[in-house]
């Protein structure tokens, strides 16, 4: 009688440990259960108030936490916070950053990424757009994954970038010699270089000290950077050049990306895509609004004459002539994409 009343209780025992162990694992693991909590460290290089931070801040943190209830959390690390450009997509190659919001600095060793900055190619934002949410998006990333090891989920917008300085710059005569900063990125180089000005590679993160100690005289960027990093405080001018189209691209660590349940990842591919809309949207509507805040704050906008801007087209051509020859696929890539603005 005594061993069954033991039996019992342990028996009693047991299912209650049972439930109350389900319970736990319910708050671990969320409703699909099973596994921690898992974070999402997302690093870029853009200021807090960016709208490429905004968008992921209201968008994609938002949607991911909300939709997977509290299975994923998500981190944003703005401003370098996690290291310059390279550094936190090589992070993101080797696992020890989850996410990441590059811009094109893969075209080292994945040629094609180099397409969407090529130097006046894309003619505003819808063409951008166009381009690269379609097919030849989809083709300029194929590689990304089996090459290194981070799956591409969105593509997003740095926007169209224009030269800041500390003077008037109205005719290509005025960008030579000019002390010009710009992303250690070949093409980038080559196209200050032909443009006549004197380049000086240097990361996002170095910019405001370089300008304002009068290391270098300019530097090239969407002006929507130009106000969230606070360079109007050190320059005077900007000329509308629109010379290059600067995209980004949301990626993840493939291994990340595989040990996910398959609703967690069709969430973030959401999130990431909706994210990304939105953050186009918001960086073209910023722009008269950026402008006015600019000019208040005393920075002269130069708008480049047809001729100015001729010369400028062709100053580039030099570097059209180097990748073709390099690249079989260049100019019927650089061509097809020319198509989608008719």
């Amino acid at each position: 009688m005594k061993n069954k009343k033991l039996f019992g209780l342990a028996a009693t025992a047991l299912a209650s440990f049972l439930i109350l162990a389900g319970c736990g694992g319910e708050e671990a693991g969320g409703v699909n259960g099973g596994g921690k909590k898992k974070v999402i460290k997302v690093a870029h290089y853009f200021a807090e108030d960016h709208p490429q931070n905004v968008a992921l801040k209201e968008k994609f943190k938002t949607i991911v936490e909300e939709e997977t209830n509290g299975e994923l959390e998500v981190q944003l690390y703005p401003n370098s916070t996690l290291g310059a450009e390279k550094e936190f997509y090589d992070g993101v190659r080797n696992g020890t950053i989850e996410m990441g919001i590059p811009g094109l600095i893969m075209q080292a060793d994945i040629p094609k990424m180099a397409a969407p900055e090529w130097p006046f190619l894309f003619k505003d934002f819808d063409h951008a757009k166009k381009v690269l949410n379609g097919p030849i998006g989809d083709e300029l990333t194929e590689d990304l994954e089996s090459e290194h090891g981070v799956k591409p989920l969105a593509w997003s917008a740095n926007g169209f970038r224009m030269i800041s300085s500390n003077k008037t710059i109205d005719s290509l005569e005025d960008l030579d010699g000019l002390r010009l900063r710009m992303p250690n990125i070949p093409n980038y180089i080559e196209l200050g270089k032909l443009l006549g000005a004197n380049v000086t590679p240097l990361p996002i993160s170095e910019v405001f000290t370089a300008m304002e100690q009068k290391v270098v005289d300019g530097q090239d960027n969407p002006i929507a950077t130009v106000r969230a990093s606070g360079w109007y405080e050190v320059q005077s001018d900007i000329l509308e050049s629109k010379h290059m189209f600067s995209p980004n691209l949301y990626i993840i660590n493939s291994n990340f990306w595989n040990g996910l349940t398959e609703e967690q990842q069709k969430i973030i591919e959401k999130a990431s895509k909706e994210a990304a809309d939105y953050e186009f949207d918001l960086l073209e509507k910023s722009y008269e609004e950026d402008k006015k805040f600019l000019e208040d704050n005393g920075l002269k906008f130069t708008a480049p004459s047809e001729e100015f801007s001729a010369e400028m087209e062709e100053a580039a051509q030099p570097l059209y002539e180097d990748i073709y020859s390099e690249f079989d696929w260049a100019k019927d890539l650089a061509d097809r994409i020319r198509a989608e603005a008719e």
